[in-house]
């Protein structure tokens, strides 16, 4: 069995959360098991080991695992993009629409330096909305989103087609 197929397996669906009708996919196991962990962030490092991305944003809150894991892997900063209101300095803010319900993201304005390539990465990609506003945002910053990365996509929720201005990546597809 590849990586991928024993990281696909060890993910748990749990029917109706957060809410009826939502079949959630719980990337949990995958934390609490390091190898699978390890084999997470051992994709990701190939991946971009090359790339010359020099900074990656970690999307609230499930993001920051694998980001900082990759950026501790990388020698990389680490950007967080997290929910309004959670950031203690000046912030560009981007509203977004979700499967069930809106929010808003922000950023720390002087998180990246003008023509920073920038990874963004998260753990599941469904209707494409966190990931295109956090693109927004570090736009907003003058840097480069480089690409967007999901351990996870939920093919069935076409969340690429939102993100097609970008280059996206998840190697897992349910």
């Amino acid at each position: 069995m590849s990586d991928v197929e024993r990281l696909k397996a060890a993910i748990r669906e749990v029917p109706d959360f957060p809410e009826p009708g939502i079949l959630f996919k719980d990337i949990t196991p995958i934390l609490n098991d390091p190898a699978l962990f390890r084999s997470a962030i051992d994709i990701f490092e190939a991946r971009h080991r090359n790339s010359g991305i020099t900074k990656v944003a970690g999307i609230d809150a499930r993001g920051f695992f694998f980001a900082a894991a990759l950026c501790d892997r990388m020698g990389l900063g680490l950007v967080p993009i997290r929910k309004k209101g959670k950031l203690p300095f000046e912030t560009f803010e981007q509203s977004y629409d979700l499967e069930y319900g809106s929010s808003t993201l922000a950023v720390h304005q002087d998180a990246f330096a003008r023509n920073d390539r920038v990874l963004i990465l998260d753990d599941l990609l469904a209707t494409g909305g966190t990931a295109l506003a956090s693109a927004e945002l570090i736009q907003k910053a003058d840097a480069e989103v480089s690409e967007i990365n999901f351990l996870v996509e939920l093919g069935f929720l076409s969340g690429r087609e939102k993100l097609a201005a970008y280059d996206v990546f998840a190697p897992i597809l349910f």
